[in-house]
């Protein structure tokens, strides 16, 4: 079966790769510090121990003479079996020691030399290596003292085998450990491709699989996922404003049509005079819904963030409240305002203007109780925590919670708003505006009545 090669190509492998490399000279570093401090202290402990036979006897046979320093490496091969001596003349006679020939043929004088021997043990005769130093005595003796590091090299050897298995598992295990991380690292990646395929061929209800780790690509698809689902719930609102912008301008363009034709059937003026001024008001009508959906267009693109100011907005409530008042009473109704200064926000003027009126408009239409008296709408401005809230209340029927977010949609109209002036755009504009100053648009119940609240991010000093 050939090998599947994608994995070693990704960059989780390489990662991987690369910490492995980190880790190897991390190895090589701790290992070789140990073998240092370990094999090379057995070692200058050897050297140490056969420098101060070296010496003694050296002095022994000084003060003694040749049968003082005989007597001596006598003693010495007694008290310590490792160590191996040799005495021998000028000629190169052996004199005294455990070593009854020169071990090399060419014995230098004041030097570290190696060499092999032969010791018996439970396994039979086997060659040992020794270690020694060659030193020339006066009247040109010479003496050699060695010493078995045959265990020495056994433990070498060990270290040394340790260091060659622990690089050779750390990067069997590392290579191993690379290729499972990338094949899984990968086996997601082909998932979010073929979702990926899933959705360009349409299906915009996909959605990036989430394995529930939390890790990064988990994050990455969740917010794959969340932009999905706004592109969806774009492109859903864009078939429904196509759909509603059919039906909701098929009425008047067909009754606007037959307005004409009997005008025309007529032949009379003041036929011609009254369907002229009833065209030109459904005109106006018709244009004021283009230009609210413009408007909201406008607005759910961000092109007019860049051209926030910070503004205070208890004087936009003021303006309002003030411009309105009028028209309420004369509907027989009122108009309360109740509001502090100093509500910093960052926004434009004209849309936070039009995002107020639009509200009281709405409660003008809608927030009567319909026995014939007006509207008796709270506006209010007030601060809370880091959000300055901006509220249009009033006590008219409401509107049913379940029907509070679908009628921030475009063109969506109750049932019993259809005999009202209207293009069901009033709150969607007030959502588009909150969206674009970072903020949001709360329906909630009044008892009774509607109680809208635009709640936008305070942008003053703290307090």
């Amino acid at each position: 079966m050939p090998i599947n090669a994608k994995p070693f190509r990704t960059s989780t492998f390489r990662l991987a790769a690369l910490y492995l490399l980190f880790f190897v000279v991390s190895i090589l570093a701790v290992l070789g510090y140990v073998y240092y401090y370990t094999v090379g202290l057995l070692e200058r402990q050897n050297e140490e121990t056969i420098r101060a036979e070296v010496t003694g006897l050296a002095d022994q046979y000084r003060a003694q003479g040749l049968p003082g320093l005989t007597d001596a490496i006598n003693r010495r091969i007694g008290i310590d079996s490792t160590m191996l001596f040799m005495l021998a003349d000028p000629a190169g006679t052996y004199i005294a020691g455990n070593l009854h020939s020169p071990p090399i043929a060419a014995m230098p004088d004041d030097a570290w030399i190696n060499f092999p021997i032969q010791s018996g043990d439970s396994n039979g005769v086997v060659g040992h290596e020794v270690h020694g130093y060659n030193v020339q005595l006066p009247q040109d003796y010479q003496l050699l003292v060695g010493q078995d590091v045959e265990d020495l090299n056994q433990f070498r050897n060990m270290v040394r085998e340790a260091l060659y298995w622990g690089l050779g598992l750390s990067v069997l295990m590392g290579f191993g450990g690379g290729f499972v991380m990338s094949r899984n690292f990968l086996r997601r990646v082909d998932e979010i491709t073929a979702t990926s395929r899933i959705i360009m061929n349409g299906n915009l209800s996909g959605r990036m699989p989430v394995s529930g780790s939390g890790d990064e690509l988990d994050r990455l698809a969740q917010s794959l996922n969340d932009m999905l689902g706004q592109i969806e719930k774009l492109m859903q609102g864009m078939r429904e404003v196509s759909s509603n912008v059919a039906h909701d301008l098929k009425t008047p363009l067909t009754r606007l049509r037959a307005r004409i034709e009997a005008a025309l059937r007529q032949n009379n003026k003041a036929e011609y005079q009254a369907a002229l001024q009833q065209t030109l008001a459904d005109s106006d009508q018709l244009l004021s819904t283009f230009n609210a959906l413009l408007s909201i267009t406008q607005l759910e693109s961000g092109h007019q963030r860049s051209n926030l100011q910070l503004i205070d907005a208890s004087e936009i409530l003021e303006d309002v409240a003030d411009l309105y008042s009028p028209l309420v009473e004369e509907g027989a109704g009122t108009l309360e305002l109740d509001c502090g200064a100093g509500l910093q926000v960052k926004a434009k003027r004209e849309l936070l203007a039009q995002a107020t009126i639009n509200l009281i408009d709405n409660a003008i239409k809608y927030g009567h109780g319909g026995n014939g008296a007006g509207a008796h709408i709270r506006v209010s401005g007030r601060r809370e925590g880091k959000e300055v809230v901006l509220t249009v209340a009033d006590d008219g029927p409401g509107i049913p919670a379940a029907d509070r977010e679908r009628v921030l949609q475009r063109f969506v109209r109750l049932d019993e708003s259809r005999s009202k002036p209207g293009n069901g755009l009033g709150l969607s504009l007030v959502s588009s505006v909150a969206n674009l100053l970072d903020g949001k648009i709360i329906l909630k119940d009044n008892h009774p009545g509607l109680r809208a609240e635009l709640r936008l991010p305070y942008a003053g000093a703290a307090s």
